[in-house]
Formats: C-alpha cells, structure tokens, sequence
C-alpha cells in the first residue's frame, strides 16, 4: 500500500506560491457551497506515520477555509465520560451535520492499530475490530456522508530523520515524547499492520488516499487537491439514496401470529397486582443502588401499540428510581439538527453512563416502524437499518450496559376504547391526534412491521418482550419482572 509514497515526492518554492492562493479559493468557495445546499456533510479522517504532517495538514485545512463551517476533533485516551459508554460513542457525538465539514485527527482505527503494533491485541481481536469499521462506514457512506481518509505516511529513514528535526527545534521539541521515539522502533511492525488495515478498509465508498508527507510543500497541495476534487465532484452530482438489490423473498410464515397469537386475556386483580408491584419496584430499586451496578448501565426501550399503555408503565418504572440516576427520553419526529445527521445519532447522544438508567419512549425502531409503513424512508434505506440496529445494539451490550427492549400489544377493539376514552376525557384529549387515528387505519401493514422488526432485531443478548398489555395491570407486572430478572442475571 505504501511503496509509492516511499519515493521522494518533492515540490519547490516556486511551485508552491503558484499553487497555493489559487487552491484556497476554490477550497473557500466548494465549502460555502457546501454551506448553501447542506445535501450531505463531509468528514475528514487523518491517520498515518507520526512526524508525517498531519497536524500540519488539519492545521492548514483549518487555515485556510472559514472557520464554522469546518471543526476538528483531536481524540487521545478516552475520558471517564468517554470509557462508561460504547467506544464509538465519542466519534458519533461529533459527527459534522450536513452542510459542513469534520475533521477527526485520530479515529477509530487509532487504538486497534497501536494496540495490535504494541502486541496488546491478538490478531483476532483486531480483525473484529476491522470488521465493525467497515460496517460503520458503510452506514455512514448509506446516510450519505462523504468520507474522505487521508494516510500520511514517510518511509523509516524519511521517519527518522523528521522526528530528529522537530526535536533539534526549540519550536517544536515539544511534539517529541518517547511515546514517538518507542512508536518508532516498531516502525516496521506499524508498518505492517497499518498496511494491511488500510487495504481492507480501502472502500469504494470510503477509499484511503496515501499522502507522501516528507515534503510540506508536496504534501499540503497534494491533501488540499485531493480534497477540492472530492467535494467539486460530490457537489457536481449528489447520488441519490443507496439502492440496493431487493432481497430474495423468503418463505411467509406467518411471523404477524407473534402478536396475534398472544394471550390478551391476561389479567391480574387489583390486589395482587398491588402486592407485586410494590415488591418488584423495591427490588429494581435495590438493583439499580447495587454497587455492581455502578460498572453497568440500563437502557429501556418501549414501542408498542398506539394507546398501549407505554407512558404509564414507564411511570411505575420510574416510581422505582433515584430520579438522579434516571432519564425519560421522548422521541417524535426528528428535528431540523437531527435530520442532519444519521438516523441513529440522535440515540447514540442518549446512551447512559455507567450507574445511570435512560428509557425510550419509542426509539430508533422507528426507522423500520413508522418510516418503513408510512414511506419516509425507502425500503433499501429501512431494510439495511435492521443489521445497522443490530450492530448499535451489540456496542451498548459490549459496553457493559443492559438492553431491554418491550413491545406492548393491545386489541383493536382495546385500542377503540381507550381512543374514545381520551376523546371523552377532558385530562387525556391531548393523547389523542389525527396521526392515532390514521395509524389505527393501518393496523395491518404495522403488525407486519413488528413481526419483521422481532424476527429481525431479537438477539441473545438483547431479546426482544412481547408484552400483553390488554389488562394494564398485567402489562406493567410483566415489564417490571422482566427487568427486574434481567438485571438479576447481568449482575
């Protein structure tokens, strides 16, 4: 992968004054009409040899476009906040929205390179690694980002000789630690394992750019053209949606009896609802204060019927918690920000830290929900979204945080009533909408969605909880036992 840029890629003086005025007026002017139609956001991965110029080079970016419409993210060692969630948590949370442009200095592929160079990780563990990049970048390339990944790179002796240039320098002695100097004697084992992780996660999506960085003049031109014609080219033609083939249909089996086949009937007497109640909230209560629980967290999903009763399960969920310790996350309709980014960024955002509780109130299921039955999205777009879920749901899980999912089931007829009943009563008009009505209408096509999302999304380590909801009583019981017994066996 490397063996080009080893040559001595040279540019001089001359060259270099002729060329630089003219590139950053064309970089000015491709970033603000970036700015003016925000289609899509660029981001900027910097990755390479150290002592290469890639601080330089985002130093430069920075220079020589405005300011805010481009920011840079530097990652070292994750924070504390940063270690109590999934390791992706950190790169999603300052993802460019559309119109603008991000540069990541350090990435993702930073800690599973060093920590294979450094022998800290077998190979297996950093060809999983590669394989959730890939997968990661892949969604992102689908949401329609542009993913630009610059390598910088000098040969061992180009290496050498620079690291002791910056290090004679009074100026910049201080970019030299023995962290370098160490990095460099394993420069050939870098070399190697950097070579081979570029080539697996060279995409056509998502390729890298090796840029040769002895020389400063070569190698800023070089980086500043790269980019200009990726983003003239983006802006010339935005791609429409990633279109992929129709899967092959499989056998129906009729997955809908998932939730027509369960049992409604279900109930549970006043009384010994009360008693369960009481004793189930004191136990999730006495989970959740746990010292163990202290190194875990809990997520809570609730989707369910309209009128299925979601908004008061979550309240005796809640009656159980220290209310410092807990949040109730609503999600509607995506707002202006959160259309500017990937679907399922808005829920990276919301993760809980270790010792802390988040409940969905719906979720990003809505993706493969509402978006799938009432088109707002296309169907490549919602089918890829099911092994996209998967993926976020297996981070928070690796993360020490316990997923529970519940789906909550009601009749029509049940749904008929309570609907009536919120028309009827003053203090619940405001449940009720248009939307509840026109969804009602489409009961089928929904149903059909659930049984695809469970089939699809239901998973060992963060199954899905079918949950009769008919009997209120019943409903919340079941979501209390459920949780209470899975943080039992996670503890």
């Amino acid at each position: 992968m490397f063996d080009s840029a080893d040559l001595d890629h040279r540019m001089d003086k001359a060259h270099y004054q002729a060329a630089e005025p003219l590139l950053r007026r064309a970089l000015l002017d491709a970033q603000y009409a970036l700015a003016s139609r925000p289609d899509f956001p660029v981001l900027i991965i910097i990755g390479g040899v150290d002592g290469a110029g890639k601080g330089e080079t985002v130093n430069l970016h920075n220079e020589w476009m405005a300011p805010r419409h481009i920011h840079t993210h530097a990652f070292s060692e994750p924070s504390g906040e940063e270690a109590e969630r999934p390791p992706m948590w950190r790169y999603w949370r300052v993802l460019p929205p559309k119109g603008t442009i991000g540069i990541f200095f350090g990435s993702w592929y930073t800690a599973p390179l060093l920590r294979r160079v450094l022998g800290d990780d077998k190979q297996d563990a950093l060809d999983s690694n590669v394989a959730a990049i890939l997968r990661h970048e892949r969604m992102l390339v689908d949401e329609g980002v542009l993913l630009i990944k610059f390598w910088f790179h000098l040969s061992k002796d180009q290496q050498r000789k620079r690291l002791k240039t910056l290090e004679s320098d009074p100026k910049t002695r201080w970019r030299v630690t023995p962290d370098e100097w160490r990095r460099f004697r394993k420069y050939d084992r870098f070399r190697s394992v950097s070579a081979d992780v570029v080539r697996q996660t060279s995409t056509a999506g998502a390729p890298w750019i090796v840029v040769p960085g002895a020389d400063h003049r070569y190698r800023s031109i070089t980086a500043g053209k790269i980019l200009l014609e990726t983003l003239q080219t983006r802006l010339a033609h935005v791609p429409e949606a990633h279109a992929e083939a129709p899967p092959v249909p499989l056998p129906q089996l009729e997955n809908v009896r998932l939730l027509r086949d369960l049992d409604l009937s279900k109930k549970l007497g006043k009384r010994h609802y009360e008693r369960r109640l009481e004793k189930l909230q004191g136990e999730l209560n006495q989970l959740s204060r746990a010292k163990r629980f202290r190194d875990r967290a809990l997520a809570v999903v609730f989707e369910g019927s309209d009128a299925a009763g979601k908004g008061s399960t979550i309240r005796r969920v809640t009656a159980a918690l220290d209310a410092r310790f807990f949040r109730v996350i609503p999600i509607a309709a995506p707002t202006e920000e959160e259309r500017a980014q990937p679907y399922l960024w808005r829920f990276w955002r919301q993760l809980p830290a270790h010792g802390r509780i988040s409940l969905f109130d719906r979720s990003w299921y809505g993706r493969v929900l509402v978006e799938r039955v009432e088109g707002f999205c296309s169907q490549p777009d919602w089918n890829r979204a099911y092994s996209e879920i998967n993926d976020f749901e297996d981070q928070i899980v690796a993360s020490g945080t316990v997923l529970s999912k519940f789906w909550l089931q009601i009749s029509a007829d049940e749904q008929l009533r309570r609907f009536k009943e919120r028309e009827d009563i003053a203090h619940k008009q405001f449940k009720i909408t248009a939307d509840d009505w026109r969804n009602r209408e489409r009961r089928d096509a929904y149903e059909a969605a659930v049984a695809d999302m469970v089939d699809r999304t239901s998973s060992r380590l963060a199954p899905w909880t079918l949950v009769e909801a008919e009997d209120k009583n019943f409903g919340r019981i079941k979501v209390l036992q459920t949780l209470v017994d899975q943080l039992e066996a996670a503890l």
